[in-house]
């Protein structure tokens, strides 16, 4: 089958583009507590949508289920777990960091993490590495650090600059501190969707020989991996609600011992706007895996695409949502350049995958 990365590119940058967005609903939720609109988003994004897509999209996903071999699904569901536990803090990163800072940090550690470890673990990293293609990959990588890191010398210079009161303007809880701690953690555990998408190989190929199309290879594999991830959250979401006792908030009061209206929660809106927001985190992932289907030997390249896309689109977001507002001429500099690296790493990328090809 012939592979086309600058398709894939598009794909990626699609997919960037719904992971830089899936957040937005979630800021005008009211009256939800965040584990409430945090899991009901997530049975959305990990349950509902990947079924159907892959329902829809791939020739008799239960039968590919039953032909994949045990291990490979353990190893699928087993990185979907560790994952899960990347995808909760990183929701708790955004909330402490904002959406292009938090997504800068927390991005930048799992690219690194996500794009080199499979190949190094397959042992083919060194022989890519030699090829003029590999090499030029490598290098868009390398450039695509240098933007995550100039974006984040714009976020601490940021918060520098910016009074107290003008940080909690723009993000209600802004914490660095705590921010970037679970960013760090979160950016490590997210790395293992890439390790759960190479453990899925065998079932990627059982898809195809099924007669599925190319682009939709990996459909059924994201059945398994976010089904681990929902089974992470899930658990510490139902801890949440039954410590806080949040779970009244879905039959839409906040205290069931009053009746007033102004304690009514609006729970259509509320619904509607959290299941946007889980269909629009899914669909990274669903461009994701047509992307990747595209990029031959050198898919492991995808992860940093993916990644250097959702820190592009989620900074314009920052910008849109005035997260940036009040800063002086120097940190916008910075942001800006800081995009404008991580285009020209895309773009590197682009140009060695497609020479590989």
């Amino acid at each position: 089958m012939d592979v086309n990365p600058l398709l894939g590119l598009l794909f990626h940058w699609i997919g960037g583009l719904a992971s830089a967005s899936f957040y937005v609903p979630y800021r005008h939720v009211r009256g939800w507590s965040w584990e409430i609109f945090w899991i009901t988003g997530g049975v959305v994004s990990w349950v509902i949508s990947p079924w159907l897509f892959a329902a829809i999209r791939t020739n008799d996903l239960i039968g590919i289920i039953h032909q994949t071999p045990v291990n490979v699904l353990f190893w699928c569901y087993f990185f979907g777990l560790m994952w899960g536990l990347g995808g909760l803090t990183f929701g708790l990163a955004l909330r402490y960091l904002g959406l292009s800072l938090g997504m800068a940090i927390a991005l930048g550690v799992t690219m690194i993490f996500g794009t080199l470890i499979p190949p190094i673990f397959e042992g083919t990293f060194v022989t890519l590495a030699l090829t003029t293609s590999g090499k030029i990959i490598l290098f868009g990588v390398v450039v695509a650090l240098l933007g995550i890191a100039i974006i984040a010398a714009a976020g601490r210079s940021k918060e520098r600059e910016m009074t107290q009161e003008q940080r909690q303007k723009s993000i209600v809880e802004f914490n660095f501190i705590k921010g970037v701690g679970l960013a760090i953690f979160s950016g490590v555990m997210s790395a293992s969707f890439a390790y759960g998408l190479a453990a899925g190989e065998p079932m990627r190929e059982i898809a195809l020989a099924t007669g599925t199309r190319h682009l939709d290879q990996g459909l059924a594999v994201l059945c398994i991996i976010l089904a681990g991830g929902f089974t992470t959250n899930l658990i510490w979401c139902a801890y949440l609600i039954q410590k806080n006792g949040t779970i009244k908030q879905l039959i839409g009061v906040n205290d069931l011992s009053v009746a007033s209206q102004k304690n009514k929660i609006p729970l259509a809106r509320n619904f509607l706007l959290c299941a946007l927001a889980g269909l629009a985190w899914y669909l990274q992932f669903f461009f994701y895996t047509m992307g990747e289907s595209q990029m031959g030997k050198f898919a492991f390249s995808s992860w940093t695409l993916h990644m250097a896309s959702i820190i592009i689109f989620s900074t314009l977001w920052g910008f849109a949502l005035k997260e940036w507002r009040g800063v002086n001429s120097r940190t916008n500099l910075l942001v800006w350049l800081g995009i404008f690296t991580l285009v020209s790493a895309t773009a590197v990328i682009g140009i060695g995958n497609k020479l590989g090809a």
